[in-house]
């Protein structure tokens, strides 16, 4: 089995369905965009994967031991979120917390693995100071190294390099490819139709026509020709 699968999804969000009939696995180690239009629903195709909302229809199972509190997550921002007052370790080491239950504290060895993952997005030193003082893409830096506090094995992430500047962006995309070669799979939504067949082996879209298939499917699709050219 595949480590997600859909079946026949259809998900919405207060009673209106937005996609229907949805199929598509995602492999161990895969690299999956998702593109569409705004409003195609998208994030709430990944809000459902979470469990944050129920599939409307259908189903959506997981394998080759992944469960879905082993799924790490980089939402969207807002601007509240940018203006947390919690320094960048508090908010790394909260990735950890769906694994703590009832237990009110982080154990050393979550501190330890809080620390590894900000060394590895290069947020180290940066432990200390407060989140809302850091520029966009050390806040994306953060946010993805508590995504990695919560998993090893699959990330979803939102819109991650919206509103980062072009350099900011490459180092951004740089670094999620660095993790997917690790072995971890992604899950990405883009509006960057050129990147995500750079750094994609797996395109879905969704919107009107639904298309899933490998990077090279979609670019002799029609759907390419008219979507991924504007």
């Amino acid at each position: 089995m595949a480590q997600l699968v859909c079946n026949n999804l259809s998900i919405g969000y207060e009673g209106v369905e937005i996609v229907s009939d949805l199929s598509f696995s995602v492999g161990s180690g895969d690299y999956l965009c998702i593109l569409g239009e705004n409003g195609s629903g998208k994030s709430t195709l990944m809000k459902t994967i979470l469990g944050l909302h129920s599939p409307m229809r259908g189903s959506i199972e997981t394998g080759e031991g992944l469960t879905q509190r082993e799924i790490g997550y980089l939402p969207q921002q807002t601007q509240v979120q940018k203006d947390f007052p919690a320094s960048v370790r508090e908010i790394v080491v909260s990735g950890f917390q769906g694994r703590c239950g009832a237990r009110p504290f982080y154990s050393k060895e979550e501190k330890r693995l809080a620390l590894e993952n900000m060394k590895r997005m290069g947020i180290d030193k940066l432990a200390r100071r407060c989140y809302r003082e850091l520029s966009g893409g050390q806040q994306q830096r953060v946010l993805l190294a508590r995504a990695l506090c919560a998993t090893q094995k699959m990330l979803l992430l939102d819109e991650p390099v919206a509103g980062l500047d072009p350099k900011v962006t490459e180092e951004m995309y740089d670094l999620i490819s660095e993790l997917n070669k690790s072995g971890i799979t992604i899950i990405m939504i883009s509006h960057d139709v050129k990147a995500a067949l750079r750094y994609a082996d797996h395109i879905l879209h969704i919107g009107g026509e639904i298309f899933f298939g490998t990077r090279e499917e979609y670019l002799q699709s029609g759907l390419y020709t008219v979507k991924g050219a504007r």
